[in-house]
Parts: C-alpha cells; structure tokens; sequence
C-alpha cells in the first residue's frame, strides 16, 4: 500500500475518533498516529501527512460541513453515516485547502476509503458528493 493511501486511512480512523469521542482526542495524536501506523510504517512522513490531514480537517471542518452540506440535498449532515461523514471532510480538506493533491486523487482515495471502511454504496455516495465539490471549487477560479 502506498504512504499516502497509509496516511489517509489512518487519518479517516483518528477523523471517526474525533467525531465521537470530541476534541480530547486530539491530544494523544501522535500516539494514536504511532499506534495505527506502527505495525506497517516506519516512514515518519506518513504520519507527518496524516497529522496535517487531521489537523487540518478538524481545524476546517466547519467550512468543510458548509459545503458538504449545501450539496448533500436530502442528506442531514448529522444523519449521515459517520464514517460517510468523515471521508467527506477528508477528501473535502483536501480538494479545497491541499495543494499538492490532484483532484481526480483525492476523489478516488475518497471512494477507496468509503468502499472499505464503510458501506457498498457508500463509494457512488461520496464520489456524487465530492465530484459537484470539484466542480464548484473549478467554477469559482
């Protein structure tokens, strides 16, 4: 598995943490980081990106909600799956603050993650979400 793809999907476990356990959890990060990648990744940098992935997020998750929510027509923010939610504003951060990411990446990491750790059609669901997100972040150039 790719570092970055390693990055994510720990990032997505400590985002889940976060939205039910609340901000507390924010102060083991890195021990939550070291916990998660320990048994397959020595390369600090993949916890230097999954920290700046959650970090980053959480700091933004308002603005990331905003827009999750204008778009997730017939969707309540608060109803939807929490690992939904969460690969969301991940792969959200990413498309509008990230700037080494190509787009087209962050969906498709995005559907990986959902496809995964979540439900069989939870990869349509987020990839519908996050394509009109490309597209309206494209619009406003």
């Amino acid at each position: 598995m790719r570092k970055r793809t390693q990055a994510r999907e720990a990032a997505l476990q400590v985002l889940y943490l976060l939205d039910l356990l609340g901000e507390g959890v924010l102060g083991e990060l890195d021990a939550v980081l070291r916990w998660l990648l320990e048994p397959t990744q020595t390369d600090p940098s993949v916890a230097q990106f999954a920290r700046a992935l959650v970090t980053g997020t959480w700091e933004q998750r308002a603005e990331l909600d905003r827009r999750i929510r204008s778009i997730a027509e017939h969707w309540d923010l608060d109803r939807m799956a929490v690992v939904d939610r969460s690969v969301l504003r991940l792969a959200a951060y990413e498309l509008l603050f990230g700037s080494d990411v190509p787009d087209k990446v962050a969906i498709n990491e995005a559907i990986d993650l959902a496809k995964r750790f979540s439900t069989a059609d939870s990869g349509a669901f987020v990839n519908g979400i996050l394509d009109k997100i490309r597209v309206q972040k494209e619009g406003g150039k």
